[in-house]
């Protein structure tokens, strides 16, 4: 497989399905095959979440960041096996050992860690980290189904 620097947008929206508002990682910096990589998420006052949460306090909510979390997981393995323009679907299976550490505020560049600790065709377990400015916001272990059927965007 091969190590790749980074992922950009443009290649981020050929692997992933989703799009504003709901697209949630705006580079991935650092991928090593399927092992790690390292995205990276700029929190932005006109995301359509603060309008609610909360008003004159803006908190990212913290399912948020673990679906961004998720999201640089599908980018590291989509681009490692060239998933591409494949009309790859990701879902989540299952959230484990989640926990929020420090509220995420726009203005802050979060930071998203992810591991793989079980790689299968189509079902990935993955640990991931979200720090900002190095303090830890959020941790959790998530599975994940990627499916290649034939669908459309």
């Amino acid at each position: 497989m091969t190590l790749l620097a980074t992922a950009d947008i443009q290649l981020i929206q050929r692997i992933l399905p989703h799009r504003y508002p709901f697209l949630l990682v705006d580079r991935v910096v650092e991928i090593d095959d399927t092992k790690s990589a390292r995205g990276i998420k700029n929190v932005t006052m006109n995301e359509p979440h603060f309008q609610g949460h909360f008003p004159g306090t803006p908190i990212m909510p913290g399912v948020i960041i673990i679906e961004a979390l998720a999201q640089t997981a599908a980018v590291m393995v989509g681009t490692t096996l060239e998933l591409n323009d494949k009309n790859m679907l990701i879902y989540f299976m299952a959230i484990d050992k989640c926990k929020f550490r420090r509220k995420v505020v726009p203005g802050d560049v979060l930071s998203l860690h992810v591991k793989t600790l079980r790689a299968g065709t189509k079902i990935w377990k993955f640990k991931g980290i979200a720090d900002v400015d190095g303090q830890m916001a959020a941790e959790a272990e998530f599975t994940a189904m990627m499916d290649l059927s034939e669908n459309t965007i």
